[in-house]
This record gives C-alpha cells, sequence and structure tokens, in this order.
C-alpha cells in the first residue's frame, strides 16, 4: 500500500482515489472577525485542520499516518478511552487501508455495557475492542504490563500506537504544521490531549513565533510529557511554546453549560460547528486570554481547529 509522507500533497496537487488517506495539505486558512479580538487589535484566522481528510481528521491524520507507515502493513493496537478520537481516526484507517485493528480501552465495567456512539463506531469499522481495567491501562506503558495486554488480545505481532497517537514519529509527523504557518502567525494555539501535536507544531513553526496548548485533561502534567516527547523526537526541549492549564472544564470528555452556550455562539456567528472536547475549549480559552491583554496589539492569532462534532445517531 502507498502512504502518503506528511507535506507530501499541496494545494494544487490531483490526489486520486488510489490512496484512501490522501490528505488535502496544506490545510486551509481563514479570517474570521471577531469582536472579541477585533477590539484587542487582534487578528484571528482558523487553520482548518478539520479538511484534511473526511474521516482521519486533523492532528488524527498528522500522528497515525507517519505510524501506519512504520507498521509496514501489520495489524495496529492502541489505546483510548471510551469517547476517544484516536480511537476512531485508527479503527477508520484500518478499514480504509484494510488492517486489522484493536483497540484497548481504559475501564473494565465498560464491557458490560451497550458500545457508545463512539465506540460503537470503532466497532463497524472493524476494531477489535478489548476493554481493560483502569489500574492495569494506567501501566499500560511498562513492558510487562503490555505484553500482557497484547497476550491476551491475541496481538502480540502488532505494531503499537500510543494513546493519543503520541510518539517520536507523530510528533515529527506534525512539524508540517507548524512549517505551514510560518509568516502567517505570530502565535498558534492549539488543544492538547497526549501532547503530541503541540510538540510538533512548535518544532515546525519559525523563529519568533509562539506556540501555546490548551489542555482539555486535568492534572497540570503536560508540561513534563511534551519536554519528553520532544527529547525522543529531536533530542531536547524545542520551539517557544507554552501552556494554560485553565480551560479544561473538568477534564477530558466534560463540558459545563456555560461551554455549550459558547460553542453555540461561535457557531451562529462564524457558521462553523464547533467540537466540544477539543476546539471549543480551545476557542474559549483564546476569548479568555485577549481579554486578558495576552496578546499585544496587532498579533495575529492562529488557531488550530483539529476536529468536527461526531455526529450522534
Amino acid at each position: 500500500m502507498r502512504i502518503h509522507a506528511v507535506g507530501e500533497v499541496g494545494d494544487n496537487d490531483t490526489v486520486t482515489s488510489s490512496d484512501p488517506l490522501a490528505p488535502r495539505l496544506p490545510s486551509p486558512l481563514r479570517e474570521v472577525r471577531d469582536e472579541r479580538f477585533d477590539r484587542r487589535g487582534i487578528r484571528l484566522v482558523l487553520k482548518r485542520d478539520d479538511l484534511i481528510h473526511p474521516e482521519l481528521i486533523g492532528n488524527k491524520w498528522r500522528k497515525l499516518v507517519p505510524n501506519i507507515a512504520a507498521a509496514d502493513g501489520r495489524p495496529l493496537v492502541t489505546f483510548g478511552g471510551a469517547y476517544s478520537n484516536h480511537l476512531r481516526a485508527t479503527a477508520a484507517a484500518g478499514r480504509l487501508l484494510g488492517l486489522a485493528t484493536t483497540g484497548v480501552v481504559r475501564g473494565q465495567e465498560l464491557a458490560e455495557r451497550p458500545l457508545n456512539p463512539s465506540l460503537a463506531r470503532c466497532a463497524a469499522d472493524g476494531m477489535r475492542l478489548r476493554f481493560v481495567d483502569r489500574s492495569t491501562y494506567r501501566r499500560k506503558a511498562e513492558p510487562e504490563t503490555l505484553a500482557a495486554i497484547l497476550r491476551a488480545a491475541g496481538a502480540e505481532g502488532a505494531y503499537v500506537v500510543p494513546e493519543g497517537g503520541s510518539n517520536a514519529a507523530a510528533v515529527r509527523g506534525c512539524t508540517a504544521l507548524g512549517a505551514e504557518l510560518r509568516g502567517h502567525a505570530d502565535a498558534v494555539a492549539v488543544a492538547c490531549g497526549t501532547g503530541g501535536t503541540l510538540a510538533g507544531l512548535a518544532a515546525g513553526l519559525a523563529k519568533g513565533q509562539h506556540a501555546l496548548g490548551v489542555p482539555v485533561l486535568r492534572g497540570g502534567f503536560l508540561t513534563a510529557d511534551v519536554e519528553a516527547l520532544q527529547e525522543r523526537a529531536f533530542g531536547g526541549r524545542t520551539g517557544d511554546w507554552s501552556l494554560d492549564d485553565r480551560f479544561h472544564f473538568g477534564g477530558y470528555a466534560r463540558t459545563t453549560p456555560e461551554l455549550d452556550a459558547f460553542a453555540e455562539d461561535f457557531e451562529q456567528r462564524h457558521g462553523l460547528s464547533v467540537e466540544r472536547l477539543y476546539v471549543a475549549k480551545l476557542l474559549y480559552g483564546l476569548v479568555v486570554l485577549a481579554e486578558e491583554g495576552a496578546f499585544p496589539r496587532g498579533t495575529t492569532l492562529a488557531a488550530v481547529v483539529t476536529g468536527r462534532p461526531f455526529p450522534e445517531p
């Protein structure tokens, strides 16, 4: 099978249907006029990574494709929670490429419940789901625990993609996102789960550009994780980047009425469907930061749209 390298297809390239993972790259930039930024002298542009591929959306394409290439046709095993966008993307890639996929899901108790729409989509795409207890899941990076998980899943020879798809290959893949934004923004903001996209984005930006990560999980642990990913990918901390941990709204897969109201208002203002678990938290955080004066007047601020709402049945 042929897998496009990151950055291989440009705006004017013709993509043939023979490659089911063919992307739209570079992803488009769209300027939006919003009084909350305009009155602060900030120009807001959206980096529409949600338009890269119809099923491997945004950073999922950028992180998965290098790992699929490294797998070289072997089955894929990966990890995620009950609402993992990464699991859905991996399952979709498996279906499109004819690769066997196994998803190890956090929470043994879920095995006795009906599948939620996200996991049901994974199963419909052919992914075998294996549920593990939360204690074991936390130890999945330990070699003995990982080996036991793979044995139980009958997947000893599979290629292992980590939770969220974030490893050195994925981080290097995400440098293309930064390169596409060179000369287009002073600051670039992205919502963060496991930190791989931020790690690569920051490395790909030009000198003088700043990358801001907005974590969607609680805990304040992501700085160390991003540094570790950059160490494995590049040999050390790279690029000008920072995190703001204030906008997780209770943690992953959690929202509040305030966040929902904000997202609905943004949708009405700009005609863009706003994904709640990542993109809404990012945009909300940027509005707050703008009001706090975090960005100097004259700043061009790019917000990376990494996903779109998952259609509910």
